[in-house]
């Protein structure tokens, strides 16, 4: 299962901890994982060394995977996701457009397998505020079948 899996660098940072001998450097990676086949998930790690801190963050992020509901390669409707003060818009797109999304969006849909999306990020650039944003839009999205189970209809009698 962990050999088709994707893993995507969002942000690496560099933090200094000023010690009686100098500097203390550790690091903090952001890494989002995917199939390309709609599951994917977001970590942080943070540890003394790069590698270290990436292995971290891929193994969080392993555990943190959800599913995706698509619709050919995009996602079934409009969402808005919220986290804090960041605002990612999503909509769906048709085949073809590819992914229209800067930096973190554009790294959860590729490793999401999600093709054909526009998408438009607002307010806070925090790369950890944004993709936890993306996650909350992509979790709220609903399956055509939920739809129709949840209002007691066949897929048919809604869409014809």
């Amino acid at each position: 299962m962990d050999k088709e899996l994707q893993e995507k660098l969002i942000k690496l940072n560099r933090v200094a901890k000023v010690v009686k001998g100098g500097r203390r450097f550790s690091f903090s990676a952001l890494v989002v994982v995917g199939d390309r086949n709609g599951r994917v998930g977001y970590g942080y790690g943070k540890a003394n060394d790069v590698s270290e801190a990436i292995r971290k963050g891929v193994d969080r992020a392993k555990k943190s995977m959800v599913e995706v509901p698509r619709q050919k390669q995009s996602i079934p409707h409009v969402v808005q996701g919220r986290f804090k003060s960041a605002n990612v818009l999503l909509k769906p797109a048709a085949p073809g457009t590819g992914i229209i999304a800067g930096g973190p969006v554009r790294a959860v849909l590729e490793v999401g397998g999600i093709n054909d999306v526009l998408s438009k990020s607002m307010g806070s650039q925090n790369a950890v505020n944004v993709v936890k944003a993306v996650f909350q839009g992509l979790t709220s999205l609903m399956d055509a079948r939920e739809v129709a189970g949840a209002r007691g209809k066949t897929l048919k009698e809604m869409w014809g």
